[in-house]
């Protein structure tokens, strides 16, 4: 169909099969390697019988289709449409003063570093700074197939605690960050807006730090469905144009998921969590940094014991174990469950 003349003279239509395709190519590409992968395997397990091949070779091939299969399995979780989509994530700053604020931004280096290491494009559409130190919010887009259902599992309250390097009395702080994400869908979707009656629009100047960063011209957009007081700004693009294009892309995406949530209880639940980000919260997550150095999610009960690195963007093994968790698997219970 795609070879045929005229294909894209219905532009729409023909971009709706060009992503079914990609869909079914994302889904069919593993299934194929496992295949080719069991035949590779079969042929080295008649070679170490004829001693033709050491049996180390044999077993690091067995353990790699292992993996393989494992990454099958757990992205066969990420079914709902949505899954398959990047994603934007933000970041808030709760309970805890200077230090929640640097908090928040650990957290975005985190999701910026795991991006990167995953081979995902990240792109910044929303900082505010805080006055002190970190920030009090930021929204980031990652592209990318399966972002936003490899991330789902990150959305809620997450705690650091650690002697505070902004306590002149090096005392012991509790402080705290929200998750956020809303999947980076295609405009054509069931949402209907009417930009002009049922949604308020705001301009104002993007915040910088200062000197030639600030923004001069009023370009930022803040966007507030009027009916759900669903809020969405961006400040990252210089046009106005831009950035009202961007922010109206972000507030179809989260009216879309809020369509999706309203028919999962489980998320809907998980949502509430994010009302208060503080003390009774609903941690998701804790990273302990002094006396010991643990990393725990409170859901999965997976743990790691090098914060530093979970920070730098580890986070695959957390990831994995939700999706597992998710699955009705074993509860995992240690490192790198």
């Amino acid at each position: 169909m795609m070879g045929a003349s005229g294909f894209w003279d219905n532009a729409a239509k023909a971009q709706d099969l060009v992503n079914e395709l990609r869909g079914i190519s994302l889904a069919l590409k593993p299934l194929r390697e496992l295949k080719d992968g069991a035949d590779d395997l079969k042929v080295l397990v008649e070679f170490v019988e004829q001693e033709a091949e050491e049996p180390e070779v044999l077993a690091a091939a067995a353990e790699t289709l292992e993996q393989q299969l494992d990454a099958v399995e757990l992205q066969e979780m990420l079914s709902a449409p949505e899954d398959r989509c990047g994603a934007y994530l933000s970041v808030q700053a709760g309970e805890g003063g200077t230090d929640a604020s640097d908090f928040a931004l650990m957290l975005l280096r985190m999701y910026q570093r795991w991006a990167e290491e995953s081979g995902y494009e990240v792109e910044e559409v929303d900082l505010s700074e805080a006055e002190e130190a970190g920030i009090r919010s930021a929204t980031i887009l990652i592209k990318g197939d399966y972002v936003y259902g490899y991330l789902k599992g990150e959305v809620g309250l997450h705690r650091l605690i650690r002697i505070s390097p902004f306590d002149a009395n090096a005392r012991r702080q509790t402080s705290f960050a929200a998750i956020d994400l809303i999947p980076d869908i295609d405009e054509d979707t069931d949402i209907v807006i009417d930009w002009d009656k049922d949604v308020r629009e705001d301009v104002f100047r993007s915040s910088g730090a200062g000197g030639q960063k600030v923004n001069k011209t009023s370009s930022a957009i803040r966007l507030t469905h009027l009916s759900t007081n669903t809020v969405v700004q961006c400040q990252n693009e210089r046009s106005q144009h831009k950035n009202r294009a961007l922010a109206r892309k972000m507030l179809l995406a989260k009216l879309y998921q809020a369509e999706q949530e309203k028919r999962t209880e489980e998320q809907a639940a998980k949502r509430d969590t994010k009302s208060k980000i503080g003390f009774g919260g609903g941690t998701l997550r804790t990273y302990t940094l002094q006396p010991q150095q643990l990393v725990k999610d409170h859901r999965t009960l997976a743990t790691a014991t090098n914060p530093g690195k979970v920070l730098d963007g580890d986070i695959n093994s957390f990831i994995q174990a939700y999706l597992r968790f998710r699955m009705g698997k074993d509860q995992p219970v240690g490192e790198n469950a």
